[in-house]
């Protein structure tokens, strides 16, 4: 039998996604404790893999076993042998030939950024922090060019596996919210560090060091030495994860909150 499960996490607890040897991640929680429910050991696969101090509020992953257990142990009986930093948020039963990252069509990713003069405390770990003023306007315009299929290897991390630097942002926007700054940015895949490199990039533009054509010079240059550093992982979140209607997952619920008193579209 085949499982696809959703999950929320706080990565700042956590040594990113991916099992290590440490077992400290989430995977390897997860995977101890769905093996406890199951009586045998469990391995999963997930649609990213989500580097130390990112968030998700939509992982999806999936498992095989043998076992029979109905729904609710793969949820609330998992949830009980959890760190509270991480939960499984609904489990079903999928077809043999799903799999979590592969039968994707998208997937989204949050950039909430903090923009004070001072440094958050009760959001430390769960927002970028940047303490001069920012040109929203500007940082917007920059947005704008990076929608459509592109090259993005000036936004990938030297550690990056994937095949090809070629991805196609299909969505990407600013909101903001008093002090606090929402990327959002959506695409039928991302480059290892890609986003957060974005963001830096965009920071840079918003703080007047470079005007928002800059950002179109760095894509054109397919040279990650001409983006700015990589921007912090505190402020980042994968959001959505979206496949297709006949795989039968539970739609994504609009409106997932950050913050109890905030709420992102």
């Amino acid at each position: 039998m085949k499982i696809a499960i959703g999950i929320e996490y706080d990565g700042s607890r956590f040594h990113g996604w991916q099992s290590q040897p440490s077992g400290d991640t989430v995977q390897d929680q997860l995977e101890r404790a769905l093996a406890r429910i199951a009586g045998e050991p469990v391995r999963l696969a997930a649609a990213g893999r989500t580097d130390t101090g990112v968030h998700a509020l939509a992982q999806v992953a999936h498992f095989e076993t043998a076992a029979v257990r109905p729904e609710s142990a793969w949820v609330r009986g998992v949830n009980t042998l959890l760190e509270q930093a991480v939960a499984v948020q609904w489990a079903v039963p999928v077809v043999e030939d799903f799999h979590a990252r592969y039968s994707a069509i998208s997937r989204s990713y949050r950039y909430v950024l903090y923009n004070h003069p001072v440094r958050p405390a009760l959001h430390h770990g769960r927002v970028g922090w940047f303490h001069l003023p920012l040109d929203v306007e500007a940082m917007r315009a920059a947005l704008d060019i990076l929608a459509g299929e592109h090259d993005f290897s000036a936004f990938r991390s030297s550690e990056c596996q994937a095949k090809s630097p070629v991805r196609t942002i299909r969505s990407c926007s600013l909101e903001q919210r008093g002090s606090h700054l929402c990327f959002q940015f959506s695409a039928n895949g991302f480059l290892h560090h890609m986003v957060r490199n974005i963001v830096g990039c965009l920071v840079y533009i918003g703080k007047g060091k470079h005007p928002p054509g800059w950002l179109a010079e760095v894509l054109a240059s397919r040279d990650r030495r001409h983006a700015a550093p990589t921007f912090a992982p505190d402020g980042l979140y994968l959001s959505r994860v979206d496949y297709a209607a006949g795989w039968g997952l539970p739609e994504f619920v609009p409106g997932r909150t950050v913050f109890p008193e905030q709420e992102w579209a």
